[in-house]
């Protein structure tokens, strides 16, 4: 058995009782470790998602409220207006359409539903009143509202939270040392700011990041630590689903055992905290969908993206009765 495996099985009585995840030193060595290692790996980190998390499986689901036409160049995404792809364009959706999308989710088994919109933020008077009136719709519904509407002012977030909104999402997508080679229209500390509105308004946040744009192990521990930092509630993981006319429409995947030795990375790093896979499970853990729960996954996105499809909810239903989760 390898030092870091060795280290991290000893560390792990420690985790429990503190809350406090491994150093940035160790987050490091984790890197370097082999598939043989990994496996070894697996029972300490599923052993933290069970005492910190539970043993059940969170689902969530989203809907594609406002789609394209955004100012922005983040180089993967499908709705920047700097590149061509084949995105829908559509304005706000109406409330009713949103609604009945969220109930559809709640059947299914959903616990949380996001209304998720592109562009830098919502500013127009007429639209941030529509997302009210679906927040508070979602919550009449028994939901937990969800929203993902680019960058947050404190009186707005207020009001969104006087409605009902349970969670903010607002990645900061990659580690600060890799962010300009993704996106040069906005800063990161506007990102963080955003975070930081979000957890000042009592919200619960939700702040992550994409995996396999050509980011270094270094700067995947590096985003890891900065979330740590920021405190956050949750980190949804995204995986890179390469989107043709984008900048990284030819990106090579960065395989499976990457992807879930990451996720197993930022168990470790945030123990205490929600990690939820979206989008990208079905390209990069074609065969290794249970994986992610014993690498420290307690939550996955379920139905279809903003601008790719999903997995079948009956494929993730029948994943989680076959593991008893």
């Amino acid at each position: 058995m390898s030092t870091v495996i060795e280290t991290i099985s000893g560390l792990v009585p420690q985790i429990k009782s503190s809350g406090e995840g491994i150093d940035e030193d160790l987050a490091l060595a984790l890197g370097s470790l082999g598939p043989e290692d990994f496996f070894r790996l697996l029972p300490l980190t599923d052993q933290l998602r069970r005492h910190f998390c539970g043993a059940e499986i969170a689902l969530c689901a989203i809907a594609n409220a406002k789609s394209g036409r955004c100012p922005e160049n983040c180089a993967y995404c499908a709705q920047s207006s700097h590149y061509q792809t084949d995105v829908k364009i559509f304005p706000l959706v109406e409330v009713d359409e949103l609604l009945a999308a969220a109930s559809r989710a709640k059947e299914r088994g959903a616990g949380n539903f996001s209304i998720v919109t592109s562009g830098t933020k919502v500013s127009d008077p007429e639209e941030i009143q529509r997302i009210r009136d679906m927040i508070a719709g979602m919550k009449r519904m028994g939901l937990g509202p969800c929203a993902s509407l680019g960058f947050l002012d404190k009186e707005t977030a207020r009001a969104y939270r006087d409605d009902g909104l349970a969670h903010y999402h607002h990645n900061l997508e990659t580690a600060r040392s890799f962010f300009p080679e993704i996106c040069t229209t906005h800063s990161y500390d506007q990102a963080v700011e955003t975070v930081k509105t979000a957890r000042a308004a009592g919200l619960y946040v939700c702040s992550g990041g994409i995996i396999g744009m050509g980011e270094s192990w270094a700067q995947r521990v590096e985003l890891a630590l900065t979330l740590r930092d920021l405190q956050v509630d949750s980190i949804p993981l995204n995986f890179l689903h390469p989107v043709p006319g984008t900048p990284l429409g030819g990106q090579p995947a960065p395989g499976a055992f990457s992807c879930l030795l990451t996720v197993a990375m930022f168990r470790l790093v945030c123990p205490t905290r929600d990690i939820r896979i979206c989008g990208g499970r079905e390209r990069n853990f074609p065969d290794a969908q249970a994986l992610l729960f014993a690498a420290g996954a307690n939550g996955i996105m379920v139905g279809n993206y903003l601008t790719t499809s999903g997995r079948q909810w009956e494929d993730d239903r029948r994943l989680l009765r076959e593991w008893g989760v």
